[in-house]
């Protein structure tokens, strides 16, 4: 029912920032929540950030708490994180996902039922 694309990924030097995004298709994204998870290579995927559906409420996971910043546009149908102080430790594929949160908590993958492909981010030393 929702398609999610996520874009703006690339290669960032360590300290550095940048903005990634996510697209929304065939229906809009005002009566859900919306998630950032990633996932780096050989481990399993971990919550990054949400915002609900109003955008007035944001959520982070404490190891990006204060460098990220997530945010929505209902009316373009786009959500953004952005994301500054750039670790070595961030460098991951970031997913965009959406969802209701029926019977599950916002920082778990099974709240969302929608996914994006995922966007490329690597920090560099």
């Amino acid at each position: 029912q929702v398609s999610l694309v996520e874009s703006g990924g690339g290669l960032v030097s360590a300290g550095g920032s940048l903005r990634i995004s996510c697209a929304a298709s065939g229906r809009t994204l005002s009566a859900l929540a919306v998630g950032w998870f990633r996932q780096a290579p050989g481990k399993e995927r971990e919550f990054v950030a949400s915002i609900n559906r109003s955008g007035g409420t944001t959520y982070y996971a404490g190891s990006v708490k204060g460098r990220f910043t997530i945010s929505r546009n209902n009316a373009k149908n786009t959500v953004d994180l952005q994301i500054g102080s750039l670790k070595l430790e961030d460098t991951a594929v970031y997913y965009c996902a959406a969802g209701t949160l029926f019977g599950s908590s916002r920082y778990e993958q099974t709240a969302y039922n929608y996914w994006g492909q995922g966007t490329q981010v690597t920090v560099s030393s």
